[in-house]
């Protein structure tokens, strides 16, 4: 079946009733419309996902951080070798992916982000050539659940899709106990600067003692295995000698564990890795973050961090000679309401930078900083804090509600200028 050319009847008045949604939402100004249309379609035919999935060449990408920004290069990636349908906004669950699937029905390629609970259910129905984990830590406890449990959740759905390519961050001890028995795994040395929900081994209890990055269980055979991929801090290495130098334009060395996963599975989908290589490099934001804007007399730097693994990740992103931080955070759904993790967060290494709390829970990460010792002061909202600091460049890191509503007011004082 050619892509496109297996959807219902039901399924093309899906579409169609998507479309209308979408530009009906986008004319009264309440967003870009993709949520609503996808929500809609699949009302209308619950299968509208499978349907649209059929065909097609499909990476899957999932994990705790870092899911946008990997989506993103790897569609840059699998750009190399024809048309790529994918989410431009994060949207990572069922209704994001069938408005993703929708709006390019004739792409004979997919890149799509999966929440990790929505990653069994779409892998049934798009049955991924490639499925890319890339960490796993806590993460909104009130909705996610318990790490170990998603672990096994994902190991069952590798072990339902045994012909898909598994490519695995050996570095994460969660993720290589996912991918550990399966058919086809491509290990990538992607790092992981976050070990504290994996002290235990998830398959036997027993410990996990690590030496420099090689990482083994003390109760089973259970090891990091050894890498097919691996990186420093100029290069790409992979299978048969290559070395490819490998440059981004974002920062961090999270990201350059993700363009790794990404090539990785580019390659293993066709690409060249050269080419795969210098398109993943040309990725510059993802949906806002990492972006830089003009507000007033401040240079504003755009980070996003959603659980204590991505806040200590985006803190070592911190340029330590700006001039102004401003730390946002709320705590509505979309964050997880429970925020006691920003006790595991260590905020101790600010001096020297004028510091604000902001965000509608400024007050709890206000007390979290004092305990840290971090001179700073305190304005819950985000704007205002910006403007509180001396001219020149910002640095904002804010979580998913604070940075959403922040680039809403940036853009509505743009207008109102």
């Amino acid at each position: 079946m050619s892509t496109g050319t297996g959807i219902t009847t039901r399924g093309k008045v899906a579409l169609r009733a998507a479309a209308a949604a979408s530009w009906a939402s986008q004319k009264a100004g309440r967003g870009k419309g993709s949520m609503i249309g996808g929500l809609i379609a699949l009302k209308i035919d619950p299968t509208l996902m499978e349907q649209l999935g059929a065909g097609r060449r499909t990476a899957v990408i999932t994990g705790t951080n870092g899911k946008s920004t990997t989506t993103r290069m790897t569609a840059a990636a699998l750009s190399t070798l024809g048309e790529v349908a994918t989410q431009a906004d994060g949207a990572n669950m069922d209704a994001g992916i069938v408005a993703a699937l929708s709006t390019r029905v004739q792409a004979p390629l997919a890149a799509l982000e999966v929440d990790e609970l929505h990653v069994p259910h779409v892998s049934d129905a798009v049955n991924p050539e490639a499925l890319v984990l890339l960490n796993l830590s806590r993460d909104q406890l009130d909705r996610v659940g318990e790490i170990n449990m998603i672990e096994r959740k994902l190991r069952a759905c590798v072990a339902a899709h045994p012909e898909a390519v598994v490519i695995a961050n050996c570095d994460d001890v969660l993720v290589t106990s996912v991918a550990y028995d399966a058919k086809n795994v491509v290990w990538v040395a992607a790092g992981g600067g976050w070990a504290s929900d994996a002290a235990s081994c998830p398959r036997t209890g027993e410990p996990i003692v690590w030496e420099g990055s090689h990482w083994r269980s003390t109760g089973s055979d259970f090891a990091r295995p050894t890498p097919d991929w691996w990186l420093d801090d100029e290069n790409l290495y992979g299978p048969d000698g290559l070395k490819i130098p490998m440059t981004l334009a974002l920062p961090g060395r999270a990201n350059r564990g993700n363009a790794a996963q990404a090539v990785a599975a580019a390659v293993a989908m066709g690409a060249k890795a050269e080419d795969a290589v210098a398109a993943a490099a040309t990725v510059q934001e993802v949906a806002g973050r990492y972006s830089t804007v003009e507000v007033g007399s401040h240079s504003v730097h755009m980070l996003l961090a959603k659980n204590p693994a991505g806040w200590q990740e985006a803190l070592s992103m911190i340029d330590p000679t700006v001039d102004g931080l401003v730390i946002a955070v709320n705590g509505q759904v979309p964050d997880g309401e429970d925020l006691s993790w920003l006790w595991d967060v260590r905020f101790e290494h600010f001096e020297g930078v004028k510091v604000v709390a902001a965000g509608e829970r400024g007050t709890d990460l206000a007390v979290r900083l004092t305990y840290a010792g971090v001179e700073h002061t305190l304005d819950p909202n985000p704007l205002r804090a910006i403007a509180s600091c001396p001219p020149g460049r910002v640095e904002v890191l804010a979580n998913y509600t604070a940075f959403r509503d922040l680039n809403t007011a940036i853009a509505k004082e743009a207008r109102n200028a």
